[in-house]
């Protein structure tokens, strides 16, 4: 019931949040006022700028005189660019986003345009567009910033130090868990004796660290990404690559003469056939296995936020056909459905990318059997 209770008031928190930021919109950079965000089109951009990765930690805006207030922190940019390696903080750029604020630093000039930043070529003093919006006139630094991603597996990193810190203290004074060790201890047994046993084999162990780590961190930032003003870290592509990229370093090393001699010379088919299933096996290995694992999570965790904010954006659309009360309420109430369908999602997206990789670390360091 705690959870449950829980849920819904951190929808509640972002319904209110995200409903105040469609009707509100952005600031008018020319005139200086609020123009609101009621169209489809703005909605959808919207939409899909709020899953994306960003430079600077924005938490919510309000509005004084018919002026738009930024409220959030800055973070770490650092670049290499023509001049060599640049850093300054976010803040520099002044919350604009549509490559108007120039920031000078280390004989380069840089804008960040739609979530992106772009170095100036030499001479230019703002930034020229072709006909489709894209700078003709700027190159892309290698970007090397703490984004809000970043800071997000950071910040995961140091949860999970000081909670198994505690836990693994417990357990060298022989003591019972306390506090949020009881929450975690019978989750890391699960893990132990449902995920990497039984799919691993006698070799379980070398493995389980890496699979607990998976796992909590995936959950982790499932569940942040479901609060009011969270993180969107397992809704970025180059994340869940890089997880499945961990994997896949991880059963190809530890890969036995019986799992390559399956992969490059298939035993016990015929000769002409055997090339052909290596390249099938191959192409498996190499390509499709780390393909899933990234790709799953990515569009699993993306689709979710996409579909909660459709649902909170139905109180702006459906305003002419059921009012403003009627749809605000459809609104929630469908929130709420989803957003505890999530708490759910959350869960099971670690389970399948632990349980998958447990599958392939497996497949590798499985023995022969011996009749």
């Amino acid at each position: 019931m705690k959870l449950v209770s829980k849920t819904i008031t951190s929808l509640s928190l972002i319904f209110l949040v995200s409903f105040s930021v469609f009707a509100n919109g952005d600031k008018d950079v020319q005139e200086g006022e609020a123009n609101p965000i009621n169209t489809q089109e703005e909605i959808t951009d919207y939409i899909l700028h709020h899953v994306k990765d960003s430079h600077d930690f924005h938490l919510f805006d309000y509005f004084s005189n018919g002026e738009k207030h930024e409220v959030g922190f800055p973070l770490p940019v650092i670049l290499w660019g023509e001049n060599g390696l640049t850093a300054f903080m976010s803040s520099a750029f002044h919350h604009d986003d549509n490559g108007k604020e120039i920031v000078e630093r280390g004989g380069s000039k840089f804008v960040k345009l739609h979530g992106k930043i772009y170095e100036l070529n030499a001479g230019a003093s703002s930034v020229s567009f072709d006909e489709e919006h894209h700078p003709t006139n700027a190159s892309t630094p290698i970007d090397l910033s703490i984004t809000k991603s970043v800071f997000g597996i950071l910040f995961f990193g140091l949860l999970m130090l000081l909670w198994f810190g505690r836990l693994a203290k417990q357990y060298t004074k022989n003591a019972i868990p306390t506090g949020f060790g009881r929450v975690l201890e019978p989750l890391v047994i699960y893990v132990r004796d449902e995920i990497a046993k039984p799919n691993i084999g006698p070799k379980y162990r070398k493995f389980t660290g890496y699979l607990l780590t998976v796992f909590f961190f995936i959950w982790i930032s499932n569940l942040f990404g479901l609060l009011p003003l969270g993180f969107n870290v397992t809704g970025q592509l180059a994340v869940t690559a890089a997880l499945a990229i961990f994997t896949f370093v991880i059963y190809m090393v530890s890969g036995n003469g019986h799992f390559w001699s399956h992969q490059l010379w298939m035993p016990g088919v015929p000769f002409l056939l055997r090339p052909v299933l290596a390249i099938i096996e191959l192409a498996g290995t190499l390509i499709i296995k780390p393909f899933s694992l990234a790709v799953r999570l990515f569009a699993n965790i993306s689709a979710g936020h996409i579909v909660v904010m459709s649902l909170v954006a139905i109180a702006i659309n459906m305003q002419d056909q059921m009012t403003g009360v009627g749809s605000t309420i459809l609104s929630l109430v469908l929130s709420l459905f989803i957003t505890l369908i999530e708490v759910l999602v959350a869960f099971l997206q670690a389970y399948i990318f632990t349980m998958l990789s447990a599958l392939f670390i497996g497949m590798a360091v499985e023995e022969p059997e011996h009749h």
